[in-house]
């Protein structure tokens, strides 16, 4: 067994469902303090939701890349234990691949991160540049006190880097066939429709929200809120959830509660998209109440240094010609793009993320470490010492 493979189960055998770490980050310490690592554990949110960050750089012996490497420790839950088919916190081979929650999403990544440096490392002990790592075990959870609060520390410190690589699964139907260099930004509207509740055979007497809110609606859902670019989608509205009445089939109900979320492209900003709800819901005379949730900013990472050093160690190790692309949903990258000009996600197949029976190809876990310690020697060796 491979040693990343072998880290990748130690990850996977900590029980760490978000917010939990369960020592994970602890264990990816003791590995890289050895490497010259300066490791800065860290606790952040109230006591209830306790969230562990790690913080790690090694500075090399010369000028250079900023570069880090960023994940999270914690996953999502099981779900039904009788439905897996072994124990999703013991890692487990069968068919060539390696089972348990979080193989691959992501604790094969960041194994695969960290023995990448090991060898790195050994091999050019006076690279250039810097080389850090990001680690939270908040990614799966609200968001609200991990990789943000991270990158919240570097502002604090002036700190900025030049290049980040989030080890997010993106392949798509083999290792290497997908980088997302960018995101879609994120908005959510909860909007309450205020109506006047009455008997259904005395409508003269009420106000049914739904009847007001439905030609809105139907406008809303007919605009064409931007074209796109070549990077991005068009900025897609969606209702999520659409809540009225009490239940009686005889009561006109005196409100109507909606939740809709906004994909949104760099060709649209998020007040562009609030005041444009608003002029809708204004021109149709409704009584409302609109809050807005901004969970995350578009971001990204056009063609350069970082993009080519991933896309070309890629086809160094496996002949792919890789594809950039933005779809999905958010990630974190979307924090360390306020302080890293280039943020890209690259890491092992995604066809099995959240579910029952997680896992990853075991034979790709060394294929990707291969590719990570490739851009690293693409970044940060020098043409002296190369």
């Amino acid at each position: 067994m491979t040693t990343t493979l072998e880290l990748a189960e130690a990850l996977i055998a900590r029980r760490s469902v978000t917010p939990e770490d369960a020592g994970c980050q602890e264990l990816l310490a003791q590995r890289l303090r050895p490497l010259g690592f300066e490791c800065e554990l860290l606790q952040h949110g109230p006591d209830t939701f306790r969230v562990a960050n790690l913080w790690a750089i090694r500075r090399g012996t010369q000028p250079g890349c900023a570069f880090a490497f960023a994940g999270h420790t914690d996953v999502v839950p099981t779900g039904p234990l009788a439905q897996w088919t072994s124990d999703p916190f013991v890692p487990t081979h069968r068919g060539g691949k390696l089972y348990g929650r979080g193989a691959a999403d992501m604790k094969t990544s960041i194994a695969a991160m960290v023995v990448a440096v090991e060898e790195f490392v050994a091999a050019h002990p006076d690279h250039a540049g810097s080389i850090a790592f990001m680690v939270t075990s908040d990614e799966e959870g609200p968001g609200t006190d991990g990789t943000v609060r991270l990158v919240e520390l570097l502002q604090q410190r002036n700190e900025r880097l030049d290049a980040c690589i989030v080890g997010e699964p993106t392949s798509v139907n083999q290792l290497g066939d997908m980088i997302k260099n960018g995101r879609r930004g994120s908005l959510s509207g909860k909007l309450r429709v205020i109506g006047v509740q009455g008997h259904i055979a005395y409508p003269q007497l009420a106000r049914n929200p739904l009847h007001e809110l439905a030609p809105a609606l139907a406008e809303l859902v007919r605009i064409e809120w931007d074209r796109g670019n070549e990077h991005f989608p068009p900025t897609s509205f969606q209702i999520s959830n659409l809540h009225a009445g009490t239940g009686a089939g005889n009561v006109i109900p005196g409100e109507a509660v909606v939740d809709f979320n906004f994909r949104f492209s760099t060709e649209s900003t998020a007040e562009g998209l609030k005041q444009r709800v608003v002029n809708v819901l204004e021109k149709h005379g409704l009584q409302y109440e609109l809050s807005w949730a901004l969970s995350g900013q578009p971001f990204l990472t056009r063609e350069g240094s970082l993009c080519t050093a991933l896309a070309g160690a890629i086809a160094d190790e496996t002949g792919l010609r890789t594809e950039l692309s933005t779809t999905g949903g958010t990630s974190d990258g979307r924090f360390i793009a306020r302080v890293c000009p280039q943020v890209v996600e690259f890491g092992p197949v995604n066809a099995t993320i959240h579910k029952i029976d997680e896992h990853v190809d075991a034979a790709s876990v060394e294929g990707l470490k291969n590719i990570y310690r490739r851009t690293l020697e693409r970044l940060l060796v020098t043409k002296a010492e190369a």
